[in-house]
């Protein structure tokens, strides 16, 4: 494997074996066929590395022709329903499927997030999201990780946000927002967002 090219940290038993990833760019934590764990700024042979994680996971990137809010119609009971049974603002669920998927429930990202919350199949798997692109079962387990989230970061809102996109790992180690342009955008655009529907639907 070229390090070179690659930019790569192998990690075995918990100690690191390579150099560091440029902290300023997106990359890739992928389980190699031969149990050790990789981080990358490149993406890797799918038949050798299975994609676990992202570090300044990009959103899907999709169409998002006509008016939003037809597009979030059919799923405002489902999204209503999810919020206020983990206690998360209606109006920022909503925000974070616009940025996310655009309200597209088969939209995937370039790294493998899936559905109307983009959620990476590991992620779908602990918040127990049996059809990844089911509306009810994504917005399920999305909001579901966004309260843990919400609640690892003391209920700062911009926080939470940076770890649904960079992992909480990233949060933790820079103390704040990660460096990360992908996530700092990220946040920004959410934000946004959850404003501009607070002020509609309050």
């Amino acid at each position: 494997m070229n390090l070179h090219k690659y930019i790569l940290i192998w990690l075995t038993t918990g100690m690191l074996l390579a150099a560091n990833v440029a902290v300023l760019a997106e990359y890739y934590v992928y389980k190699h066929e031969d149990g050790t764990t990789w981080f990358s700024d490149k993406d890797l042979p799918s038949n050798e590395y299975k994609l676990i994680a992202t570090i300044g996971r990009p959103t899907a990137s999709v169409s998002c022709s006509g008016s939003i809010e037809d597009r979030a119609r059919d799923h405002m009971p489902i999204i209503k329903q999810y919020a206020r049974l983990y206690g998360v603002s209606i109006e920022l669920i909503k925000a974070i499927i616009t940025v996310e998927s655009c309200f597209d429930r088969y939209a995937v990202s370039s790294v493998g997030a899936k559905g109307l919350m983009q959620l990476m199949p590991a992620t779908a798997d602990s918040m127990g999201v049996y059809n990844i692109f089911n509306a009810k079962d994504n917005i399920r387990g999305g909001t579901r990780y966004f309260r843990q989230m919400l609640e690892e970061f003391e209920f700062d809102v911009e926080l939470a946000l940076a770890a649904y996109n960079a992992g909480p790992n990233a949060v933790k180690k820079y103390n704040g927002i990660p460096p990360y342009d992908e996530t700092q955008k990220y946040v920004k655009k959410v934000i946004k967002y959850y404003y501009s529907y607070a002020d509609i639907e309050s």
